[in-house]
């Protein structure tokens, strides 16, 4: 089996933004092939289920926008899929029982694939600025609040553009977003010695947002990804450069 890495994206555009930026500043030795499912991770889910035969690769490439990106490849040329997908929380398909499930599903890379869940979109990477209490931040779990246009306010200028990040400013929002994923999980502020796991954010969102007042905690997936992927220790290397 080949090294490369396959992302997958539920947006064609926001999405490929974000990883193609941070891909500038973090090294890596594989082929990282960027595709897009074009929907919400519950209806992947329900595909998956309903057919023991499909897997994440195939149904990926069935999908007319990966054609053109997909055609050269097949399963084995790639050794890990990572899946960055949204909560959804509003969406007429989303469940909480279902994120569960999903959660299991999807949680080993070299299989149907590793996700990482936005709480509650992929804007919340930029839901940002010195003036926010980032700690506390939280939002509606089950309305369609029109978030986007909440975070183009609330969130600072130099964070409202994904492809302008420097390295600095991904330093910043590292820091600050695991940290409050260190705060959902175990209620402290701080850099985390250790990761997290997505089931374990789920059940503290849970727990301690959506069971409890109907919310959910402001929380992007590309900073858990990194410091998953490269450790904790090169993640702190990189957020004091």
């Amino acid at each position: 089996m080949s090294n490369n890495i396959l992302f997958v994206f539920e947006g064609a555009n926001t999405e490929k933004q974000i990883a193609d930026s941070f891909l500038r500043y973090f090294s890596r030795k594989s082929i990282v092939v960027q595709c897009a499912y074009c929907t919400t991770i519950y209806n992947l889910y329900n595909k998956i289920i309903k057919d023991e035969d499909l897997d994440t690769f195939s149904l990926l490439k069935e999908i007319p926008n990966n054609r053109e990106t997909l055609a050269p490849y097949i399963r084995s040329d790639f050794a890990e899929i990572y899946l960055f997908f949204d909560y959804d929380g509003h969406s007429s398909s989303a469940s909480d029982d279902k994120m569960k499930n999903i959660l299991d599903l999807f949680n080993e890379e070299t299989e149907f694939g590793k996700i990482f869940i936005n709480y509650p979109m992929v804007e919340s990477l930029k839901h940002y600025s010195q003036s926010i209490d980032f700690k506390l931040l939280k939002v509606p779990a089950k309305k369609n609040i029109k978030y986007k246009n909440i975070v183009s306010v609330e969130g600072n200028e130099e964070y409202r553009h994904f492809h302008l990040y420097t390295q600095e400013i991904w330093s910043i929002l590292i820091e600050v977003h695991l940290k409050k994923m260190n705060y959902i999980s175990n209620g402290e502020y701080v850099l985390p010695s250790e990761y997290c796991s997505q089931n374990d954010i789920f059940d503290n969102q849970l727990e301690k947002y959506i069971n409890v007042d109907t919310t959910i905690a402001v929380l992007s997936s590309f900073p858990i990804f990194l410091f998953d992927y490269y450790g904790s220790g090169k993640i702190l290397e990189i957020i004091s450069n």
